[in-house]
């Protein structure tokens, strides 16, 4: 928008707030009258209504039925209860003092068993040295040589384990001797 310099002389922006009065206030706004009056009449209304029920619950009576000459008020003849039937079973008793003997067979032996690999090596001073420190753990271990496609392997191996958690109890007693590299398998070829 374009500025007219001519009529208009450019205001300081300093100077400009100092010549100016005291701030005006925003307008006040005038007190709601008509809602104040309204609101004030349903106020008075809600008390009328509730002095007026007040009393009611006390003065109104239940209205009692007249007999007429229709119904007859007698009371038919009750006739007494039969007296409790005996039991005829006895098997409340023999439960209580019941005794169930149940066999249960143990848990076969899985068809294959388990071992544990430790490392695959080379040289067989590497595999002796990694069976070294697996006798210092406790645990007993086999050096298998293996003749492979990429030539000979000799495999440390642990085992074999009827189960698979009696494996996997293994491998972590060895992974807190930093043996780290431990695999559970099945059992390969023939058991010692």
């Amino acid at each position: 928008m374009a500025r007219d310099y001519v009529r208009n002389k450019p205001t300081k922006k300093g100077a400009s707030s100092r010549k100016r009065g005291p701030a005006k206030s925003a307008p006040k706004a005038k007190f709601p009258v008509v809602a104040s009056v309204v609101a004030a009449a349903a106020l008075g209304g809600f008390g009328y209504f509730l002095y007026t029920i007040s009393g009611s619950a006390e003065q109104t009576e239940i209205a009692q039925p007249t007999p007429s000459s229709n119904i007859t008020n007698s009371k038919p003849k009750e006739k007494p209860l039969p007296d409790k039937p005996k039991e005829k079973w006895d098997y409340i008793q023999e439960l209580e003092n019941k005794e169930v003997v149940v066999e249960v067979p143990p848990d076969p032996p899985p068809a294959v068993p388990y071992q544990m690999q430790c490392g695959s090596f080379r040289t067989l001073d590497q595999a002796e040295a990694l069976k070294a420190n697996i006798a210092f753990q406790g645990v007993e271990s086999i050096i298998r040589k293996v003749n492979g496609k990429t030539g000979v392997w000799y495999k440390v191996i642990l085992g074999p384990y009827e189960r698979k958690r009696m494996a996997e109890k293994e491998r972590h007693k060895m992974k807190r001797a930093n043996i780290n590299y431990c695999q559970i398998w099945k059992w390969q070829g023939p058991l010692p």
